[in-house]
């Protein structure tokens, strides 16, 4: 099974659907911060450090993409 089949599979749970579009307009900012930032051409410390923060934050916030494990605290969110 692949990753789309299982996503589908799941998103047929209206349960699963509803986490999932809850969740939709923070995955967006990220993946657009993700990709701000490679357009830039700036590494993850130049980002963190204009946001006044450590790397290690930012890191957190664009692996969130592939583990969904992690949810920015509001205040990173405004930083960004």
């Amino acid at each position: 099974m692949t990753h789309k089949d299982l996503k589908n599979k799941a998103l047929k749970k209206s349960s699963v659907q509803k986490e999932y579009d809850r969740l939709e307009p923070e995955f967006t900012l990220l993946r657009k911060m993700l990709r701000a930032r490679n357009k830039a051409g700036l590494s993850q410390a130049q980002i963190a450090e204009r946001m006044g923060t450590k790397s290690p934050s930012i890191t957190r916030l664009e692996s969130s993409l592939t583990s969904g494990k992690h949810s920015p605290s509001l205040a990173t969110k405004k930083n960004i």
